[in-house]
C-alpha cells in the first residue's frame, strides 16, 4: 500500500496547499538554536502523523517503541491519519494543543512550512550531533525538504516514479522490452493499443495529466528541466524542457485517439487505491506510477506478468535514462515546542538510523530516504522494486524545488497542461511566458 505516495499525485498533495496559507500568522517558538531542554529529562513527546493503514500504523508503532527502548526518559504520543489542515489549526493554536514533532506527505508544503517559521531550522541540531546532511541524505531529496537554506524538515522514506508494465502484453504485441526513449514509448503505446469502436479494450497508456500518477511534473523531469532561474523567477517560457514535454504529450494524446475518446475512457476506471485500478483489470498496458503499483498488482491477483522500468526519456537525451521523479514524506519539529532538543532525538532516529529507515522502508514497500539504507543488505528487494532504488540513486533524478508558496506554483502549471493537452492553448510560448507571470505574481504575495 503506498504511504508517502499516497498524497503525492497532483490532484491530492497540491490540495493541502490551501490549508499552509493559514499559516501566515504561524506561531513562534524558542528555535533550534535557543532550545534549551534537556534531552535526557524524562519528558513525553506529541507525533502527529498522516498515516492510517493497521499496517502502515503497526509499522511507525514498532519505530517508535524502539526509539523508546534507546531513549528510555522519553516517552512518544503517537496521533495518526493527521491532514495538513488540522496539523496547522494545532501549530497556530500553539501550547499543549500543538504537536512536538509533525510528519507530512506533503512535500509540496515545505517552502510554507519553512517560510512561515512554522518548524524550526533543523541545521543547529545536524551540527550538533555532527550529522553531515549531503552525505546522509541523496541531493533531490535535500532538495525538497529545505527553503533558502532553512532545513525546516527532513525526509523520511521516499516515492521515486517508473513505468510499470505489463509484460503479457507486450509479448502478445511483439515487444521485447520497455521503452527506453520517449519515440519507442509512443510507438510502444500505439502498439499495445486495441481499439473497441469509439473506446478501448485496451489502452496502450493512459497518456492525460489526469490520468492518476500522470501528473506534470513527473514527464517533466524526464527532460531535467529548471523550473527557476537563478535570481527566482519562473522559467517555464525560459527553458525549452516544458514546451518541448507538453509538445510531446500532446502529441501522444492526438495518436492514441485524442484528449476527449481518452477521457471518456478514463471516466469508466476504477479507484486508483483499489483492485479496480485499470492497469489491474488490464486496461492499460502501461502505467506511470509509484514503487506501490507493481505489489498492489500482485496483491490484486491480476493473470499476467509484471515489469517495471525507468520512464522513458527525451530521444536527446538517452543517455541519462534511468532518472526519474522523486518525492516523499517529511518530518519537522515545531517551532512552538518546549522540546525540540528531546524532539530532534525522535526526528534524528527516524530519518537517520540505518536500521530504522530500513525497517519503516520494509514494512510500508516505499523507498529508503538514506544513502545507506538505500544500500543496506537488510533492505527486502524484489526484481520489481529494485527499479525504483536505482531511479531514486540516479544522479540526474530530480524534483520540484520548494518556493514561499507551497505547490502553489505547481497548481499554476498544472492547469496550463491541463488547457494545453485540450488543444486550448494556440500559442505555447506565450501561454507559458503568461503562466510564469502568474507564478512569480503569487510568489512575491506569498514571500
Amino acid at each position: 500500500m503506498p504511504t508517502a505516495g499516497r498524497t503525492t499525485p497532483a490532484a491530492t498533495a497540491l490540495a493541502a496547499v490551501s490549508a499552509l496559507v493559514l499559516l501566515a500568522t504561524a506561531c513562534t517558538g524558542q528555535g533550534a538554536a535557543t532550545a534549551s531542554d534537556d534531552p535526557k529529562a524524562d519528558t513525553t513527546l506529541t507525533f502527529w502523523h498522516g498515516w492510517s493503514a493497521p499496517g502502515e500504523v503497526r509499522a511507525i508503532e514498532e519505530n517508535i517503541a524502539r526509539f523508546e527502548k534507546a531513549h528510555p526518559n522519553i516517552k512518544v504520543k503517537v496521533t495518526g491519519n493527521m491532514t495538513d489542515d488540522k496539523i496547522n489549526q494545532a501549530l497556530r493554536a500553539g501550547g499543549d494543543k500543538a504537536p512536538d514533532v509533525v510528519s507530512s506527505f506533503s512535500t509540496d508544503s515545505v517552502g510554507k512550512f519553512c517560510n512561515s517559521g512554522a518548524f524550526a531550522d533543523l541545521n543547529p541540531f545536524l551540527r550538533k550531533s555532527g550529522v553531515d546532511k549531503t552525505k546522509v541524505f541523496p541531493a533531490p531529496l535535500l532538495e525538497y525538504t529545505q527553503f533558502k537554506g532553512n532545513q525546516c524538515t527532513l525526509p523520511l522514506l521516499s516515492d521515486a516514479y517508473g513505468l510499470v508494465y505489463n509484460k503479457t502484453a507486450f509479448a502478445a504485441a511483439g515487444i521485447t522490452e520497455p521503452p527506453r526513449t520517449w519515440s519507442q514509448f509512443t510507438e510502444d503505446a500505439r502498439k499495445l493499443t486495441k481499439p473497441a469502436g469509439d473506446s478501448y479494450e485496451q489502452l496502450g497508456v493512459m497518456p492525460v495529466f489526469h490520468g492518476y500518477e500522470t501528473a506534470p511534473m513527473r514527464l517533466a523531469a524526464q527532460w531535467s528541466p529548471s523550473y527557476f532561474t537563478p535570481d527566482g523567477r519562473s522559467n517555464l517560457a525560459g527553458d525549452p524542457a516544458f514546451a518541448k514535454m507538453l509538445t510531446a504529450q500532446k502529441d501522444l494524446v492526438d495518436q492514441l485517439g485524442g484528449y476527449e475518446k481518452l477521457e471518456r475512457f478514463r471516466a469508466g476506471f476504477g479507484d486508483e487505491w483499489s483492485a479496480e485500478h485499470p492497469f489491474h483489470k488490464g486496461l492499460v498496458a502501461m502505467q506511470i506510477d509509484g514503487e506501490w503499483r507493481a505489489s498492489m498488482a500482485e496483491e490484486a491477483g491480476v493473470g499476467f506478468e509484471i515489469g517495471t522500468a525507468p520512464l522513458p526519456v527525451p530521444d536527446d537525451q538517452a543517455a541519462d535514462y534511468g532518472k526519474g521523479y522523486l518525492s516523499g514524506t517529511v518530518m519537522g519539529i515545531s517551532a512552538a515546542s518546549r522540546r525540540q532538543n528531546a524532539a530532534w532525538e525522535l526526528v534524528r532516529y527516524m530519518t537517520t538510523d540505518t536500521e530504522a529507515v530500513v525497517s519503516f522502508a520494509n514494512a510500508i514497500h516505499n523507498v529508503p530516504s538514506t544513502l545507506a539504507a538505500l544500500a543496506s543488505p537488510q533492505l527486502k528487494v524484489t526484481p520489481g522494486f529494485r527499479t525504483f532504488l536505482d531511479i531514486a540513486r540516479h544522479p540526474k533524478s530530480s524534483t520540484t524545488p520548494a518556493r514561499a508558496d507551497g505547490g502553489t506554483y505547481q497548481l499554476t502549471f498544472q492547469n496550463f497542461a491541463y488547457r494545453t493537452e485540450k488543444g486550448d492553448v494556440p500559442d505555447l510560448r506565450a501561454g507559458l511566458a503568461a503562466t510564469d507571470r502568474q507564478i512569480d505574481t503569487d510568489i512575491a504575495k506569498a514571500e
